[in-house]
């Protein structure tokens, strides 16, 4: 199993537009950052975790050539204005892709993307997806997938733990927990005892729908993940600076990060 993160920015991306700080100046490349996803790839399959605007940019960036499922986390413009870039896969392996999200998920795609569901004239490509309801176990590429809800304000988001479905297989496993401000008493349950942990940490304060550094901090010493990965970051954090001061088990991601389990 190998996590390929394809971005590890907030919903401005960084460099922010106008922005004239030091971090949007940097040429550090791992200041640099897409909107947030993830890629897991598993034997010779891979799922995608949302569907940011730069979905075709990340993919030509770093080599991405297939994507056989797509997982939401919830449909905010950055995690799912990019799902029409998924005809490409389409055309590469000649099928439809599942994508799996809760009714709300579904609803939205249904009404941002209509013309995906609905008899359109010949010429001009469109994304052929299915979607599927997200249970709150199920196995998908050979990987077994476990969903439950964290808030994003008020606001319901998908988080994800995945392992290999093969008894057989590695033990390791791993969760995704973006776009978050609270984590309920019944998911923090969830997330105990990982290999690697991603999570949100929007800037160095607290926000009203995201955690702050110090909060992700705290969760990640709650939880005590072997190893973990702060993701959704903004303009706020200098990747070498912020990295020099953070537990030796805690690092900031950055696009195109990859990770074997």
């Amino acid at each position: 199993m190998e996590i390929l993160v394809l971005g590890s920015g907030t919903s401005h991306g960084v460099p922010v537009i106008g922005c004239h700080c030091p971090v949007c100046l940097s040429s550090n490349p791992k200041n640099r950052r897409f909107r947030a996803s993830i890629l897991v790839r598993n034997a010779n399959q891979a799922i995608l975790i949302d569907t940011p605007p730069e979905l075709r940019l990340q993919a030509i960036t770093f080599g991405v050539h297939r994507v056989d499922a797509v997982l939401f986390t919830h449909t905010h413009a950055d995690h799912l204005f990019g799902l029409d870039d998924l005809r490409r896969f389409n055309d590469i392996l000649l099928q439809d892709i599942p994508v799996y999200g809760d009714a709300a998920i579904q609803a939205d795609i249904r009404r941002a993307y209509d013309y995906i569901f609905r008899q359109t004239q010949s010429g001009g490509g469109k994304p052929c997806i299915t979607l599927h309801d997200v249970l709150p176990e199920f196995t998908l590429c050979g990987l077994h997938i476990q969903s439950f809800y964290v808030l994003h304000g008020q606001l319901p988001v998908l988080a994800y733990r995945f392992r290999h479905a093969d008894p057989g297989a590695s033990p390791a496993s791993f969760a995704y927990v973006t776009d978050v401000s609270y984590i309920p008493p019944e998911s923090m349950e969830q997330l105990r005892n990982l290999d690697l942990l991603f999570l949100d940490a929007v800037q160095l304060h607290p926000h009203p729908t995201h955690v702050g550094l110090n909060q992700a901090l705290e969760v990640i010493e709650e939880l005590q993940p072997r190893r973990a990965y702060l993701t959704h970051l903004s303009h706020y954090f200098d990747h070498d600076a912020v990295n020099a001061q953070l537990p030796s088990h805690v690092q900031l991601a950055y696009d195109g990060l990859t990770i074997a389990l």
